[in-house]
């Protein structure tokens, strides 16, 4: 069987997990802490970074430090991971859910600002597949409205709009290191503030409610509790795993995208001919070869292909079950039509892609996949 993913070492990830051990301090905010953050800030120019336990606590925080709370309406698209919504309806906010693009899973920037009313506070975007959503328009209508935009960028490590990071765009941003990502740490993730004005209050946030970093950067002579939080630092050993792959991340881009470029080649005679839809990528966003999906005709198709790749030693997978169907939310919630996102929701296959999938691997997918239609 082909898996779907495979985690791999690439670097110095023991060695530097080793180092964390005999340094005498494995708890959070230590010496490979500090260097992943700089990564980002040198790499990406962003203003500050934090180093979480999960892109889910990322989000967690931005929602914080938004004040988000009961009555305030939130804006996410319904074809995400749960954490882009639970986030925020944790502080009690009200999502509204948003139709995605039709020709990409995305937000549909177009569509944002008819869901926005008076108890609007904030619209999160998600960089689906690493495909940045079109930052400018998003942009254009929360400064319009005075609306925050949280970037969800877990898939969108090392990718751009226009030429900036992904990430680096909205007020706040979130980041994830979950072993099916392009850079992992097992579990981890990363909050990213771009607005100054949450600088401090974030350290605050990330140290359980203390000045403790204040503290440990000589700024106040003790610290105590100050605010809310929650204890949202990895512990050393995660950071020095993650700093490890970081070193490598041009190496493991490089190799993703042949293995995403392969799979297009292999299979666009198969889009010409309407048999499936590939993955679009708009002139002003880059692709960091995330993942590589198939669009299928319908749901019945989606089903019989997973099952003939199954079947042939192929571990496909289908994606996001579209938010607004759930049972959660429909709990509290009148059910409504998204087309879009249900379109994708129905449609949507994942095909294997990590990086030491072989290109005889990829080869032997793509084949398999043309044989099913024929």
């Amino acid at each position: 069987m082909i898996p779907f993913n495979k985690p791999f070492l690439v670097g110095n990830e023991t060695q530097y997990i080793k180092e964390a051990v005999l340094s005498g301090k494995i708890s959070g905010n230590g010496i490979f802490t500090k260097k992943c953050q700089s990564f980002f800030e040198d790499e990406y120019h962003f203003r500050k970074t934090l180093l979480t336990t999960s892109c889910t606590d990322a989000l967690e925080m931005a929602a914080i430090l938004l004040d988000i709370g009961p009555g305030d309406e939130v804006i996410v698209p319904s074809y995400t991971f749960v954490s882009s919504a639970l986030a925020f309806i944790r502080q009690g906010a009200n999502i509204v859910f948003a139709d995605s693009r039709k020709d990409h899973p995305g937000i549909d920037e177009n569509k944002i600002e008819e869901l926005i009313t008076a108890k609007t506070k904030a619209i999160v975007v998600v960089h689906y597949a690493g495909v940045a959503c079109d930052m400018d328009i998003v942009m254009s209508v929360a400064n319009k409205h005075g609306i925050y935009v949280i970037e969800d960028a877990a898939q969108a490590i090392d990718s751009f709009y226009k030429g900036k990071p992904l990430g680096g765009i909205g007020h706040l941003s979130a980041f994830s290191f979950h072993e099916t990502k392009n850079v992992i740490a097992g579990e981890g993730g990363l909050l990213v503030v771009n607005d100054e004005k949450f600088t401090d209050r974030s350290e605050i946030i990330w140290e359980k409610g203390t000045n403790r970093t204040a503290f440990f950067k000589g700024e106040v002579d003790k610290y105590g509790w100050v605010d809310t939080g929650s204890s949202f630092l990895p512990s050393e050993l995660t950071a020095a795993f993650l700093y490890a792959q970081l070193e490598h991340s041009k190496q493991i881009q490089k190799r993703r995208k042949e293995i995403w470029n392969i799979y297009y080649k292999q299979l666009e005679s198969l889009e010409s001919e309407g048999k499936i839809t590939l993955p679009s990528i708009p002139d002003y966003a880059t692709n960091n070869a995330h993942m590589f999906y198939v669009l299928a005709q319908n749901v019945a198709e989606r089903d019989k292909l997973l099952t003939f790749l199954k079947g042939r030693g192929v571990h496909a997978v289908f994606h996001y079950i579209s938010l607004h169907t759930s049972k959660f939310y429909l709990k509290s919630n009148t059910p409504q039509r998204l087309q879009n996102s249900e379109r994708f929701s129905d449609c949507l296959i994942r095909l294997p892609l990590f990086y030491e999938l072989e290109c005889d691997e990829v080869l032997f997918i793509s084949e398999t996949i043309k044989k099913y239609f024929k």
